[in-house]
């Protein structure tokens, strides 16, 4: 599925990165935690309010004014394209209150399909159905809502997760557009000061507390006449076809970004992949023989075991090419000499000359660098004398990794001959 362009889609960060903006909202930042306590103690005397009115348009008109010293302001537009028969209403989805707003508008209900239930869901506005039962139940529940006469009209987000309203629309699911013939589409904009209008991971109480501390947020309805289902639509069809007709609205792009694509956008984004090691987070040197026996493709515990043998003497030898190694001579200490002296003709083939010799023995030794015999001084004057050379360094590493290795497994010295 397309997902190009889905981080234009969503805010991850509330403050502004224009620094004259950052600057004014810095000013403004004591003005707005004293309006926020003031308005929650205005929100608190509204929703009393709002209980103990019954629903009336007296009642969405005192609440409409009380929600503009929230700072919560509402403009409608084309409002007689509303049609009163229509029994669903189809919006875009920006904050976490657009229902609030529209039961400010026009008597609906929204329901609550995931989240909350109980006490809170009905103090936030929503309609509690029982989401448990699945999604083909809450689509038959929704049905029947809808063919009862005398209920209000159903208020749902097709896109069914919130977008900052600027870039695009997430895909519309085909859900809403089963339920009824008919449905009455909203456009729905909304614009804020100073700082986002929501962030990809804030919770609902975050994002009014944010509400609360700026000046003040405006949400703008645009009511778009009623669009009906053509005969052999699917719901699907009929879901993109008004996707198109809120996009074209919006001056926004209809996308085939998904609520699911979001969440796993948002997912990487919080836990970016991490390098190999640091998700095993084992170190090199301390693999474990039955993690080892895995790794090297072997069922052979003491293939493995001397493969970590060699391995302590020679840590910087690749685990697949010692095993390759004592998969055909069979010996700890076979495998070592043929390590070393094939690492050395390789490098002196590479280079042609004797500086492989001194940086392997470097590599190698944790004990003083007199012990062994790292290299010629000087480069050989003659094919004999670079042989020569060659054959005293091979001498050198090999008694160094013997010596090292009988050290290691503390054998005697007959032991290892």
């Amino acid at each position: 599925m397309e997902t190009r362009g889905i981080e234009d889609m969503f805010d991850f960060h509330r403050f502004p990165k224009d620094p004259v903006v950052l600057l004014l909202l810095l000013i403004y930042f004591p003005v707005g935690i004293c309006l926020m306590f003031i308005r929650i103690f205005v929100g608190v005397h509204i929703f009393l309010v709002s209980c103990a009115i019954p629903e009336s348009f007296l009642r969405r008109f005192i609440v409409r004014v009380m929600c503009s010293v929230l700072g919560m302001h509402v403009r409608q537009k084309n409002p007689r394209s509303r049609d009163r028969n229509i029994k669903l209403y189809i919006c875009n989805h920006v904050t976490e209150f657009d229902h609030n707003i529209f039961n400010l508008l026009t008597p609906c209900n929204t329901p609550q399909l995931e989240g909350s239930t109980g006490f809170v869901c009905w103090a936030r506005g929503f309609m509690e159905v029982h989401s448990a039962s699945g999604r083909a139940a809450i689509g038959e529940s929704l049905q029947r809502y809808c063919s009862t006469e005398g209920t209000q009209p159903l208020l749902l987000f097709p896109e069914e997760d919130t977008t900052n309203g600027r870039a695009g629309l997430l895909k519309f699911s085909s859900l809403p557009f089963s339920l009824t013939e008919s449905v009455q589409p909203a456009a729905l904009r909304v614009t804020r000061p100073l700082v986002s209008l929501n962030t990809a991971e804030s919770s609902w109480l975050v994002e009014l507390l944010w509400t609360f501390f700026v000046p003040c947020t405006v949400y703008h309805v645009s009511w778009l006449p009623p669009v009906s289902r053509q005969d052999g639509e699917s719901a699907q069809e009929f879901a993109n076809k008004v996707q198109e007709l809120l996009a074209g609205e919006l001056g926004v792009v209809s996308t085939k970004i998904t609520k699911s694509d979001k969440a796993e956008f948002i997912k990487r984004s919080r836990h970016p992949p991490a390098p190999a090691q640091s998700r095993t987070g084992v170190a090199p040197g301390s693999i474990g023989l039955g993690f080892m026996v895995q790794s090297l493709g072997t069922d052979d515990p003491r293939l493995a075991k001397m493969a970590q043998q060699v391995k302590d003497v020679l840590p910087h030898v690749p685990l697949s090419v010692i095993t390759k190694d004592l998969a055909k001579t069979n010996c700890v200490d076979t495998t070592i000499t043929n390590l070393l002296e094939n690492k050395e003709d390789a490098e002196v083939e590479a280079s042609g000359t004797s500086a492989y010799g001194a940086s392997s023995v470097a590599c190698l030794s944790s004990g003083p660098a007199s012990a062994i015999k790292p290299a010629a001084k000087s480069f050989g004057k003659s094919p004999v004398d670079r042989h020569l050379s060659l054959q005293e360094r091979k001498e050198a590493l090999y008694n160094f990794a013997r010596r090292r290795y009988i050290e290691k497994h503390g054998l005697k010295e007959e032991d290892g001959q």
